[in-house]
């Protein structure tokens, strides 16, 4: 099985997290995998988006026909070209075999300032989300999107739902991690990813209802920790719902290749794509 994978090294240390990332990542909660109907009530608007080719990311409801994921599953990580929409099914629910929903997709768009070919810079992090219009609503009462949310602060505890590599065939969820640091439209978290993961749906939890505040694109080491770096969804989200709103049918909506300003060397060095 093929996974989008990348390497890249950056200079600088984490000089601003307060602790260390290792004393920060011992709070946080192992991977439970969903197995069971009883243990992904709830999770079900989480699912496995099949890219062709045996390649998948990760993906969740925002809306009855909106699914939100990382911006380079769109792209064929051989060649660099964009996948087209007619081979990409996003399984909702995915576990053991069945899907609650299977959808096609009608459009795809990336986020308008997201290159896929752009010099692999951290600062791309902030731009690796996209958004799929399915070919029809999904409707079901055992399905419900999840809100999203822009109240994030570093310290915050969040949680994960994601399928990766070795545990493709149901979602896991880790309950408890935390944001570790953000700037520049990137948020550092302590959430444990791996190959597949990307496009994972990051979640904070309030007064019971849980809502997505980023979204997964590179796994990454914080001195010596394995860490996951994430888009923030402001202002992205709403860039990405108005180039949906101008996209042709089927077509992918390739960014321009923007790049966002301020310092993209606070992080470690070496980071893996999931």
């Amino acid at each position: 099985m093929r996974y989008l994978l990348f390497l890249l090294s950056m200079a600088a240390v984490i000089a601003s997290i307060e602790g260390s990332a290792e004393e920060v990542a011992s709070d946080a909660t192992p991977l439970t995998e969903l197995s069971t109907a009883d243990a992904t009530r709830g999770w079900e608007a989480v699912g496995r988006i099949d890219m062709g080719r045996g390649s998948f990311c990760t993906g969740a409801l925002i809306t009855p026909q909106l699914v939100l994921t990382a911006a380079h599953c769109l792209y064929n990580s051989d060649t660099g070209e964009q996948i087209s929409v007619e081979g990409i099914q996003f399984r909702a629910g995915w576990r053991n075999g069945r899907a609650e929903a299977y959808r096609g997709v009608r459009r795809a768009v990336a986020h308008p300032d997201y290159d896929y070919a752009a010099p692999r810079q951290i600062s791309r992090v902030a731009h690796d989300l996209a958004l799929l219009e399915l070919d029809r609503p999904i409707r079901s009462g055992r399905i419900s999107p999840f809100e999203t949310s822009y109240d994030l602060t570093t310290g915050s505890e969040v949680g994960i739902v994601s399928y990766a590599e070795h545990r493709s065939e149901a979602p896991s969820l880790q309950e408890i991690c935390h944001v570790l640091e953000r700037f520049g439209g990137v948020v550092m978290v302590s959430c444990s990813v791996d190959f597949g993961s990307s496009g994972a749906p990051v979640f904070q939890v309030r007064d019971g209802v849980a809502r997505i505040v980023s979204v997964v694109s590179s796994k990454a080491e914080a001195r010596g920790e394995p860490v996951a770096l994430a888009g923030e969804l402001q202002p992205s989200l709403d860039q990405l719902r108005e180039a949906l709103d101008h996209a042709p049918d089927t077509i992918l909506n390739r960014g321009s290749g923007g790049r966002l300003g301020g310092n993209s060397n606070r992080l470690s060095a070496k980071f893996v794509r999931p």
